[in-house]
């Protein structure tokens, strides 16, 4: 393929996502793309389970997006890669690895809900990663839908200059089509065929006042982002709509201003526009500035910048690793610059890994599509890429780089998860070495004290699904404990020791000899070790044995065996001996100076803190509220939703007052009352409760 045929096919290339909160419906509306653009003959519906993007079949039994899908499709001459994200927050990393990929988003909002908790959460992701967006308010044939206070809540809520493109139409209380406002027409679906074909007519007489004011503010905005479009819209000259269009998506990828749409997907109305919206003011590969990576030189950590073209070398992210029964390992893949061929060798640059690319595929959903090469600004699976996991950066070994990698939280809840019998522990142990590769934020741990194996999730349905899938994917079906919480430990004033560490059991002994000042740092600073010794006190050579002993101290725990976070521990002095003196003897020796330096520092417990957001008709909220205040919460916000006779209740709650939470949540409203909650960060606490905690714990042990 020639250079100007590549760019061509660059600019006509769209990698975007949906996301928002749950139940806003992202996987209906991804159904319709797919049915209007030909990629499906039938609509999935997630009510009847038959969808083609939740493939899963605890997607289809709950009705939730539980994985990201990705697939493929055409629209006006443009290839569509599109990827459908979970809404709950106990799958948020699947939201958090494909905006790292991403080039546009289609925030999606309920026309009743309108921005919820958890459409605020992923829209931040978004803004970390610098991602541009548009809005499609949809379920406009819900009783209550409001386009223009949805429109407000985008302004208020997520800062940033909202520009509605369409307007809603209604006949009574029916929505009938929409209004396109660069186009000046009416749009009506023909109900017939699914809203495949649909017809314009004039703005209707009814809509002209509104129209007008809503065409204005639009030409007044995109005017201030093209100087000849300014001079026209001052001198009152017609603009035309292919220059609107223009402006408005400059405006887009400045990521100033989000163009707003509407329709109901369930009902066939207005989704051709948004794909019309993703080709007009969605950025391609083309529109990017150039990928920056890192690479050693000289020792030293100097950027450097790929081109998002096929002739730079080949710089390609790792965003997510599948475990597949027939095909193995499989790991979906962004191609940033360069290509990506089937039969060659890459280079790992995380792992120093060289790896033979063995196949390499499109995915729609849960089908597959062999391709040769994965092109520039493609994103696709590789199949053959063993050492290859999450977050890790693909290269040509002769250009070696490392790009940013994924970030992503740190699980809050465990349970232990135990063999039937001793024939089904080695599958157990595989099987879930294979969940934990696939997601970042599922960990496996191995008690040395109970001898039990611990898994750590982000919530309790997370964790249910990973038991679920044990028992369906790998015919593994363990013994699990009851949850417990991720507690961490700190301090909370500075501590000193002098330590020797002498054992003469005949022939070499063992000695070490070490002077540890230990201080807090910042909640979330984490750990900071500081090399003090001067004039050779302690040699070179056994200072990582110190530092490993302190870290190895920490991941066990001293308080309340949990492990020890946010302190800083400076090396200040200590001694050695010419024959007896070892790595080993300075690693034991600096474990337990520690250890008593810890103890004196006045140790505190931490516990997780979780944001939790609650919807309930008004007539429950003080049940809530005080169901909150119960579990040791405080309420932080109270308010009315919209014109709703209902209260968005949040406040901030340990996390080990949440379980069984949505039980007596069904409880107390009738059915009615939902929430979400997600890891915020860690608080001291309680010292009653946490000497309670930590006998409780020496009593298990």
């Amino acid at each position: 393929m020639g250079k100007e045929q590549n760019r061509t096919k660059l600019k006509n290339l769209r990698n975007i996502g949906i996301m928002a909160h749950i139940d806003a419906g992202k996987t209906t509306v991804a159904e319709r793309m797919l049915y209007y653009t030909g990629r499906t003959h039938r609509m999935g519906s997630t009510d009847d389970g038959n969808t083609t993007m939740d493939w899963m079949d605890q997607e289809r039994e709950r009705g939730i997006t539980i994985v990201s899908a990705a697939t493929s499709t055409d629209w006006r001459g443009h290839t569509i890669n599109l990827i459908d994200t979970p809404g709950h927050v106990d799958f948020t990393v699947e939201v958090e690895r494909s905006l790292r990929v991403l080039d546009g988003v289609v925030a999606l909002f309920c026309g009743v809900g309108g921005v919820e908790p958890q459409s605020e959460i992923v829209w931040r992701q978004a803004e970390k990663y610098g991602v541009p967006a548009i809005a499609f308010i949809n379920k406009m044939d819900r009783a209550g839908a409001n386009f223009e206070r949805v429109t407000q809540e985008i302004w208020e809520r997520l800062e940033i200059k909202p520009v509605p493109v369409v307007i809603p139409m209604f006949d009574g209380d029916v929505f009938t089509g929409i209004i396109d406002i660069v186009e000046s027409k009416a749009v009506y679906y023909n109900d017939k065929d699914l809203g495949a074909t649909f017809h314009e007519e004039d703005v209707p007489d009814a809509y002209e006042e509104e129209f007008k004011k809503r065409r204005e503010y639009l030409l007044h905005l995109v005017s201030e982002w093209d100087e000849g479009l300014f001079e026209k819209y001052c001198m009152d000259e017609p603009l035309e709509p292919g220059e609107i269009r223009r402006a408005l998506r400059a405006a887009t990828l400045s990521k100033e201003v989000i163009p707003v749409l509407c329709g109901s997907a369930l009902k066939n109305k207005g989704v051709q526009r948004l794909m019309d919206a993703v080709v007009d003011y969605l950025p391609s590969p083309a529109d990017l500035p150039p990928v920056i990576g890192v690479k050693k030189e000289n020792g030293e950590e100097k950027e450097v910048e790929r081109e998002h073209t096929g002739e730079d070398h080949l710089a390609a992210l790792a965003f997510k690793v599948v475990s597949d029964r027939h095909m193995g390992k499989m790991v979906y893949v962004r191609v940033y610059s360069g290509e990506m061929n089937v039969g060659t060798y890459i280079y790992n640059s995380s792992r120093d890994a060289r790896q033979r690319v063995g196949r390499l595929m499109r995915m729609h959903a849960d089908r597959r599509e062999n391709l040769e090469v994965l092109r520039c600004g493609e994103i696709g699976v590789a199949v053959g890429l063993s050492e290859t996991t999450t977050g890790d950066t693909l290269c040509a070994e002769e250009a070696p780089l490392h790009l940013e990698a994924i970030e992503f939280p740190a699980p809050v809840l465990s349970i232990s998860a135990a063999p039937q019998s001793a024939a089904e522990r080695d599958k157990l142990f595989d099987a879930l070495g294979k969940l934990a590769d696939e997601d970042p934020t599922f960990t496996v741990a191995h008690d040395r004290e109970t001898g039990e194996t611990i898994i750590s999730g982000m919530g309790e349905l997370h964790l249910n699904i990973i038991c679920e899938r044990l028992r369906r994917d790998f015919s593994v079906d363990p013994a699990i404990g009851e949850p417990k919480v991720a507690y961490r430990e700190t301090i909370t004033k500075p501590a000193s020791v002098d330590y020797k560490y002498v054992k003469q059991t005949g022939g070499r002994g063992q000695y070490a000899h070490v002077e540890l000042n230990i201080e807090p740092l910042e909640p979330g600073d984490g750990f900071e070790f500081i090399d003090s010794i001067r004039g050779g006190n302690i040699p070179k050579e056994y200072i990582p044995s110190v530092e490993k002993g302190i870290i190895e101290a920490m991941a066990d725990g001293i308080y309340a065996d949990t492990p020890a976070v946010d302190l800083a521990v400076d090396l200040v002095d200590g001694s050695f001996h010419e024959v007896d003196s070892s790595e080993k003897a300075f690693h034991a020796c600096a474990k337990v100076a520690f250890k008593k330096a810890f103890m004196q520092a006045s140790p505190q417990l931490l516990e997780p803190v979780c944001e939790v957001h609650i919807i309930t008709p008004e007539e429950y909220s003080g049940s809530v509220t005080g169901s909150i205040c119960s579990r040791r919460g405080r309420i932080t916000n109270i308010e009315q939703r919209g014109e709703r006779n209902v209260q968005a209740i949040s406040g901030m709650v340990p996390l080990s007052g949440m379980f069984g939470y949505a039980t007596e949540l069904r409880g107390m409203t009738g059915g009615r009352g939902s929430f979400d909650m997600r890891f915020e960060h860690y608080e001291p606490v309680p010292h009653e409760i946490a000497e309670e905690i930590v006998r409780r714990k020496r009593e298990e042990k």
